[in-house]
């Protein structure tokens, strides 16, 4: 159970990375879908790099925070294999990981961050004002899908796992 916790925080480092490149760094509004309707209103179509290089430095940490991401789920499996574990202890394993992560996704990025921080006003100065405690829960629908998706997905990849 060590390994699925330490492996959930390479995941969580994985995430946020991929969030600093893509508010940060990248800052294309195409990559705010996911962001609250009211807030990709405020944001402009077209933002400045905010240093020379921003941008690719922003795909750097993004191709990065992907590999934390799949190399701690192929890790996972690897180690549950070498350690002989059963069908049921690999499902674990990776449910564990990927409720750890939405977790944290939940109460980092959405009650912390959007809600409780000054992290988007920092990067978009026009969202000031507008990122308050009345966003949390804002994507409430997609949460629940995506805790439910975990389910087949855990299912999933341990059985990749017992056929190696």
């Amino acid at each position: 159970m060590k390994t699925a916790f330490l492996l959930s925080i390479v995941m969580m480092a994985g995430l946020f990375l991929m969030l600093y490149a893509g508010v940060g760094l990248i800052q294309e509004k195409k990559y705010f879908t996911s962001a609250p309707k009211e807030l990709q209103d405020l944001i402009p179509e077209h933002i400045p790099e905010r240093f020379h290089g921003a941008h690719v430095l922003g795909w750097i940490l993004m191709i990065l925070s992907m590999i934390l991401l799949f190399g701690a789920a192929v890790f996972a499996g690897y180690d549950g294999v070498q350690n002989h574990f059963t069908f049921l202890q690999l499902f674990i394993r990776y449910l564990v990981m990927f409720f750890l992560l939405k977790v944290f996704d939940i109460v980092f990025f959405d009650l912390y961050l959007l809600c409780n921080s000054g992290f988007y006003p920092h990067f978009y100065p026009q969202v000031n004002g507008h990122t308050d405690m009345h966003l949390f829960g804002f994507n409430a629908e997609s949460h629940i899908i995506q805790i439910l998706a975990c389910i087949p997905l855990s299912l999933l990849l341990a059985w990749i796992c017992t056929l190696l």
